[in-house]
């Protein structure tokens, strides 16, 4: 098995949503991103021209539906995985999801650890078939789809919700730097709440922190999101 990282591509027609997206698969061991693009088009041109062997495809795009990119792909033999990144809760869209061969599907909204979850039952898929085109037993086999699939549920911390979470971090990543007062207002939550949010997603390493000194008074923590090069 190779050392060299999994190659990623990340899709996300919003910027800031697919900026943390790929710095949360920058952050688990054993990935590299190789490109971020905003549309079907974009995502069906990049695997022409440079390749990657795990797409983190957003469904909802601007141009096509992801299910119609992958049909795409499979149709040019595009030598690729996709991990499926939506909010659809559609039975039929999943099964389709499955039919074309999508190893993973995460619900929007999710934490980083559903995510970190996912790349590393999908690296460890990897380590066990390998590259080499070897011959493998039945038991081989099941073990390696076993890694595949078996998976935890990625929880949050008692107390946090995906929902609540993805609306702290959007509006962080839009208006940082951030005081918990000033996310409870805009995220209509309490301000013991905004600072466990925000508390939680400095833990994870996508926020600072940093001390707002404003006259005489008490300095007040800020919250600033990281950037890519951070």
């Amino acid at each position: 098995m190779s050392d060299e990282p999994i190659t990623v591509l990340v899709v996300d027609d919003e910027q800031v949503i697919a900026e943390a997206h790929a710095q949360y698969v920058a952050r688990v061991p054993g990935f590299a991103v190789v490109g971020v693009v905003h549309s079907g088009h974009e995502t069906l041109r990049f695997v022409r021209d440079h390749g990657t062997q795990l797409i983190l495809l957003d469904f909802n795009l601007p141009d096509m539906n992801g299910l119609e990119v992958c049909r795409l792909l499979r149709a040019a033999r595009a030598e690729c995985d996709v991990i499926a990144v939506t909010s659809n809760r559609d039975l039929a869209a999943v099964r389709e999801a499955v039919s074309l061969g999508i190893v993973h599907y995460l619900l929007k909204p999710f934490a980083f650890s559903a995510m970190r979850e996912k790349l590393e039952r999908y690296r460890d898929y990897r380590q066990q078939v390998g590259t080499d085109g070897a011959v493998v037993a039945q038991s081989e086999v099941d073990r390696a789809f076993a890694s595949l699939r078996s998976a935890s549920d990625g929880a949050l911390p008692t107390g946090l919700s995906a929902q609540t979470l993805e609306v702290v971090s959007r509006y962080v990543r839009t208006s940082s730097p951030a005081s918990a007062l000033e996310v409870a207002a805009a995220c209509n939550i309490s301000r013991v709440t905004a600072r466990r949010y925000l508390e939680h997603l400095t833990q994870s390493r996508l926020l600072d922190r940093t001390q707002r000194h404003r006259g005489s008074g008490r300095p007040e923590i800020e919250y600033t999101w990281r950037t890519a090069e951070q």
